[in-house]
């Protein structure tokens, strides 16, 4: 019986920690959000657009891959916009 409780347990604190984490999905417990794919396009110009990721949107301009100090997990780029 003990045995069974403390799996039990384990168990439920195993998914509480995949609920709050980053990989968690679309939005996690803290609200940030995860990368999302763009898919090629052109724009109205006639400029075509590569395929590519972009950072979640969460609000805040200085934790986005292009701001200087953050690195871009796909390509290995560093930011070189200033920060706000």
């Amino acid at each position: 019986m003990k045995k069974t409780a403390a799996s039990l347990l384990i168990s439920l604190v195993a998914v509480t920690l995949m609920c709050f984490s980053p990989s968690a999905g679309a939005r996690n417990g803290r609200g940030y959000h995860s990368p999302s794919h763009v898919s090629g396009y052109h724009r109205s110009n006639g400029t075509y657009v590569a395929p590519h990721y972009r950072s979640g949107r969460d609000g805040y301009h200085n934790n986005n891959w292009s701001v200087r100090g953050n690195v871009n997990p796909y390509t290995g780029r560093a930011g070189t916009k200033n920060r706000w």
